[in-house]
């Protein structure tokens, strides 16, 4: 405590000196506040603590929505000497920035930014205190403002003292566009320059002029031209809908409003709707990414990931523009561009970080020479280059491109002698889809020093085979001795070494041998062979699967398995390694403690409570959907069934065996499936010969989730079926159980040993989904990225009509494809099961 009061002192001396102590305490306690030092080191800043001071935020301090779903504060990627300020989601592990206030002028010294409301006009603005204060960002607010609140729906605004709304961000989005937040003749969605740069990108998204009756994705130069192009649209609105978004017809938890369509005042968005269980519909956004694509993604609490419904445009080599001046798009790649022969990036470092706007330049540097050659460039599409056409052979045209620096490449048809000259600069190059036509390849305009590089590579290519024929006959013996050791060596190290990307082991057959036992416990026994129980020597348990009958050799079975093993998911089981030694191909995959799903599809088994059985229903489908849709390369399981989905020891589940019907060979896993008797997870137009497509995984995983419901395998005998001889009569679950679903009464197919102990919404849910899984038009069902949100229940899910082959089941009629005769048995090539007579009885006659 500081006194003020010494007796020695004349009254007002002492009087202004206590002034200035006291002046300079609440100075010192202001600055501590302002710089969240002392009263908030280490907490977020409430906006209530803030009441009455112009400093809004500094430092590393934030501002929480009311129910902390957002958060405003400052941020930095990857660059400690750039930092914005910007929204996020609170509870999202990976940031993810849905605005951004200074993207053109970043924050040098974070210690030095400051968050304010103006004295002077009341602005909110953003500044840098250095030597003088610098003004990075300021809103344009006319009326005087005196509050800032962040809301819960991510939007900041600010308001007068009397409580107007002046400002608010929601006018002034950046890349995304969230839920409350509306499009106008005024508004755009601008992306972001790169994947770590919050700058302006060159691709946006706005109602399209001049009849604002539709949304369209534009690609803008930058220069002083202001060249803007729509290289994607959602076509004109009916009332309801976009007419080139068809999605938006499917009940979802979106209400769009478009008011004052077709004028310059038009106004479109969305909001969230409540979902059917009472629960609070999950986080969603539409983006502009920096690669010019749409998309539109809702958070999965469960797996912490933002699940992408929906993008556009569909192939990312349709963005205009994508790769620049030379530059090569091929979508299947993980980075889509790349540039052609003899030119390099102009700027490497925006190259490398996703911004490939500046394009390719030619590697010599220099615009041309009389030394040039030309490089073959393939059957290309390409825009921006002017042709001139005229007859000649391939030695005239080159010479007439030769000699105009503007000449970038040409074109020579050898049937017809026509020469195509091309002139100015190359755009959106794509290969050209085959169409059965003659092919016209592109030759580019190169450095004569670039192709003559061949030719002196072939030179030394020569001399060298010729030097080593001549060592190899002197020294044959030695030579043969030093390439077995050098081989032995290399394939050593490939098996220690092999996919260091996806942490594959190669295991030897001796050491598999060991960790199983003499392969003597067998775990069960699937479509691609056994799998046998295994303890390596860190006394990890694992499952190790003898393959049957593999196809490829080595080389390929390596290629295959190291496809398998790039592909991860929290609900597909974990690839460990694999042996290929001689004629042995195994896989090792993590063991699943509480085994496959068919386990507890028994009358007499262990039972499963509801929500296992629902977040199993929801795994599954997730599991495959990311196989379909979120690989690379699509893959299709071909032999989804209870045996291969199997539950680790928290029950979750996880599908097993993705992948091999690729490895192994789809016809062997369509025998397999015939002769072993589960063809009753087989899609009609497979039984018939039609080629397969997802829709057949669909209709599997349809047949199966009847099965999760029942608690029993679609097809069983009674238990007082006996085994005297004779046909054994049997009861087929699925027609039975569609009429049920489709008829409102899901409890009668619900299996009895849940007794009332589950969630009717969710089983009335899971069981329409599985009637629109086994249509028998492959074109009804639905992908499984939809049965995944149908699950979710942010899709409505309507009552299906009945499936038809289903339907000639129950009444003995004939189908197409698939026979029944006249004493109600079902037929089909290849089954092994002849004696199996299919009985369509009530559920309760079937059990006596």
């Amino acid at each position: 405590m500081i006194s003020c009061f010494k007796v020695s002192f004349p009254a007002g001396l002492l009087l202004s000196r206590c002034l200035l102590v006291f002046t300079l305490f609440f100075i010192s306690i202001s600055l501590a506040f302002a710089r969240n030092q002392d009263f908030t080191a280490g907490t977020r800043l409430k906006l209530s603590s803030l009441k009455g001071s112009r400093t809004i935020l500094s430092g590393n301090s934030t501002i929480l929505s009311e129910n902390k779903t957002f958060e405003l504060g400052f941020f930095s990627i990857n660059d400690d000497s750039k930092w914005y300020l910007g929204i996020w989601y609170t509870s999202i592990p990976t940031p993810t920035y849905v605005w951004v206030a200074n993207r053109e002028n970043p924050i040098k010294n974070l210690s030095l930014a400051r968050l304010e409301i103006t004295e002077e006009d009341g602005k909110l603005a953003l500044m840098e205190e250095e030597d003088s204060r610098t003004v990075l960002w300021e809103t344009n607010n006319v009326k005087k403002g005196s509050e800032v609140k962040l809301l819960e729906q991510g939007n900041l605004v600010l308001f007068t003292n009397e409580g107007e709304l002046i400002w608010q961000s929601f006018d002034y989005p950046t890349d995304t566009w969230l839920p409350g937040m509306n499009l106008t003749a005024q508004q755009q969605l601008t992306c972001w320059k790169s994947s770590t740069d919050p700058s302006p990108g060159r691709y946006s998204l706005r109602l399209r002029p001049p009849d604002y009756g539709e949304i369209a994705l534009f690609y803008e130069n930058g220069t002083s031209t202001n060249f803007n192009l729509p290289y994607w649209s959602t076509g004109n609105w009916t009332g309801n809908a976009f007419v080139g978004v068809p999605e938006m017809t499917i009940p979802y938890i979106y209400k769009f409003q478009f008011s004052q369509p077709f004028t310059p005042m038009a106004s479109f968005g969305y909001s969230e709707i409540s979902l059917e269980n009472g629960l609070n519909p999950p986080l969603t956004r539409f983006h502009v990414d920096h690669m010019g694509q749409l998309k539109q993604y809702t958070w999965s609490p469960q797996t912490e990931y933002w699940n992408m419904f929906w993008s556009q445009p569909d192939n990312l080599c349709k963005v205009y523009n994508l790769c620049g001046n030379f530059g090569f798009c091929n979508s299947k790649l993980l980075s889509p561009c790349k540039c052609l022969k003899g030119f390099s990036p102009l700027d490497n470092i925006s190259w490398n970080s996703g911004d490939f706007s500046g394009g390719c330049h030619r590697e010599s540097g220099d615009i041309c020479g009389k030394k040039d050659g030309f490089e073959e460039a393939g059957n290309v599409n390409f825009e921006g280059a002017t042709t001139m056409s005229f007859s000649g052979t391939r030695n005239v045209c080159e010479k007439m491109c030769l000699r105009n620096c503007s000449c970038i490449g040409l074109y020579h048809n050898e049937e017809t002698n026509l020469c195509k000259n091309l002139y100015g600069s190359l755009m959106n190059v794509k290969n050209v889809t085959y169409d059965g036509l003659s092919e016209e390849n592109l030759f580019l305009r190169v450095p004569r020093s670039r192709s003559g590089d061949k030719k002196k590579i072939k030179l030394a290519l020569i001399e060298a085979i010729c030097g080593f024929l001549v060592i190899l006959l002197v020294g044959l013996l030695v030579l043969f001795v030093l390439m077995r050791r050098r081989v032995r060596k290399s394939e050593k190290e490939e098996e220690e070494e092999v996919f260091p990307v996806t942490n594959l082991k190669v295991f030897s057959y001796k050491e598999l041998h060991v960790a199983t036992k003499g392969f003597s416990e067998k775990l069960g026994h699937g479509g691609f062979g056994a799998v046998f129980l295994g303890e390596l020597s860190d006394s990890t348990l694992v499952a190790v699967k003898r393959l049957e009958k593999p196809g490829g050799g080595e080389k390929e079975f390596r290629a295959e398995v190291c496809t398998i093993g790039n592909i991860q998911h929290v609900n597909l089981v974990r690839l460990r390694g694999f042996c290929s030694e001689n004629s042995h191909r195994l896989l090792v995959y993590d063991y699943m403690p509480n085994g496959p799903l068919s386990m507890y599809l028994k009358r007499d088994g262990k039972n499963l409570s509801w929500d296992v059985r629902f977040r199993v229903a929801i795994a599954t489908a997730r599991g495959i959907a990311y196989l379909h849709e979120e690989c690379r390369n699509c893959i299709i399981h071909c032999d989804i069934k209870p045996e291969n989905i199997l539950l680790d020891e928290d029950f979750s589940a996880k599908v097993s065996d993705f992948g091999l019907a690729k490895l192994i060979g789809r016809d062997f896993s369509r025998v397999l499936a015939t002769m072993r008797g589960t063809w009753g997870y087989v899609a009609p137009e497979w039984i018939s010969g039609v080629a397969i497509t997802t829709k057949a995984d669909v209709y599997s995983y349809g047949m199966t989730l009847l099965e999760l419901l029942g608690g029993r395998r679609n097809v069983e005998g009674p238990p007082s079926a006996g085994g005297s001889g004779g046909t054994e009569e049997k009861w087929f679950f699925p027609p039975w159980a569609a009429k049920e679903i489709i008829e409102g009464n899901v409890a009668a197919v619900i299996d009895e040993r849940l007794g009332s102990l589950y969630n009717v919404a969710e089983a009335k849910r899971a069981g329409l989904i599985a009637i629109w899984c086994i249509q028998d038009d492959e074109s009804m069902r639905p992908t499984m990225g939809l049965v995944v949100k149908m699950l979710e229940g942010v899709v409505e899910v309507t009552v299906p009509p009945p499936p038809k082959l289903l339907q000639a089941l129950v009444s003995g009629e004939s189908f197409h494809g698939v026979g029944i005769n006249s004493d109600s048995r079902l037929s089909h090539g290849g089954s092994s099961d002849d004696n199996v007579q299919i009985s369509m009885k009530s559920k309760g006659s079937s059990y006596g």
